[in-house]
């Protein structure tokens, strides 16, 4: 249908209603003159006459009331869905999809939930763990979250921390039975506990930072796992060292359950960026929701 043949159902529904062409004419804010040749237009179109005129009155013809019956209802409905579709706008609700690797869950996320549930109790998250990068606008999710190297180019990219450090950690009763490593070359004498990729079985490669760059330890992989919290509580029951990131680790550092050695060789990555597609019509869900992500960490910067 043509906006043009909208258009003239919509006047013949008011003239209709109003069994006036002078009243709908002013509802419309069209001359008397204009809304008469539209609604011959229409019943041109049409090829039958919707409309019994005289000097004192209008009213609808037999086919006209049948039309006027099926119209109704149906532009109410469009004009409930044009009004719905705006206030989504208005309104944050909806579900945003949101694709992030487990850490970024865990330190980024979960501490959102209560602020999100309060602040805006219609909008929903679907949230997917992936330690792979993926393609989120070919997968269908709204936004991503990645350390900055790894973001696509052709993306809008928010940073939401600081770069990220890694740590080399073991619990006090492990070190109790074993020497704190000095020297990297000592790491190789220790039990180890390992990420593992869940998609390609890889092992997460031991990277550390010295003065000529990048160095590389093959330690003895006691435990491997794809599960982040399964690590750190293997290391704080005294399995072994696992390496993990430092601001995971940090907690339990703080309250003396784990200690960390090797300091000054940790690698530092890219921190975590929020990233999407250009889009000049974002949904106010995703609007409220990356805006509220940016507030909460902004307040929480001093805890990395």
């Amino acid at each position: 249908m043509k906006g043009s043949e909208f258009s003239e159902l919509k006047a013949f529904i008011c003239v209709a209603e109003e069994r006036s062409f002078r009243r709908a004419a002013k509802l419309l804010r069209m001359s008397p003159s204009a809304l008469s040749h539209t609604i011959r237009t229409l019943e041109e179109r049409l090829g039958v006459r919707l409309l019994n005129r005289t000097t004192r009155s209008v009213a609808t013809t037999e086919a006209g009331q049948m039309l006027l019956d099926r119209l109704v209802p149906a532009v109410k409905e469009i004009s409930s869905a044009v009004r719905d579709a705006g206030a989504s706008q208005a309104e944050p609700r909806g579900r945003v999809r949101i694709n992030l690797p487990r850490i970024a869950a865990r330190l980024l996320i979960t501490p959102l939930l209560p602020l999100l549930r309060d602040k805006y109790p219609r909008l929903s998250l679907d949230v997917t763990i992936d330690d792979t990068v993926t393609d989120i606008v070919g997968e269908g999710f709204d936004v991503g979250i990645r350390s900055g190297e790894l973001v696509q180019q052709d993306m809008i990219a928010v940073r939401l921390t600081p770069d990220l450090r890694m740590a080399v950690v073991g619990s006090p009763d492990y070190f109790s039975r074993c020497p704190k490593p000095l020297h990297l070359e000592d790491l190789r004498q220790h039990q180890c506990l390992t990420y593992r990729w869940d998609h390609t079985g890889v092992l997460q490669r031991w990277e550390f930072r010295g003065p000529e760059g990048a160095i590389f330890v093959n330690v003895d992989s006691t435990i491997t796992a794809n599960e982040t919290d399964f690590l750190l509580d293997a290391a704080r029951k005294g399995t072994g060292l696992t390496y993990i990131s430092e601001q995971l680790a940090k907690p339990y550092i703080e309250r003396g359950e784990l200690i960390q050695v090797l300091n000054e060789w940790s690698a530092v990555f890219s921190g975590f960026h929020l990233y999407y597609v250009n889009n000049p019509y974002m949904p106010a869900s995703l609007r409220a929701f990356i805006d509220l992500l940016k507030s909460d960490i902004a307040k929480t910067y001093t805890y990395w």
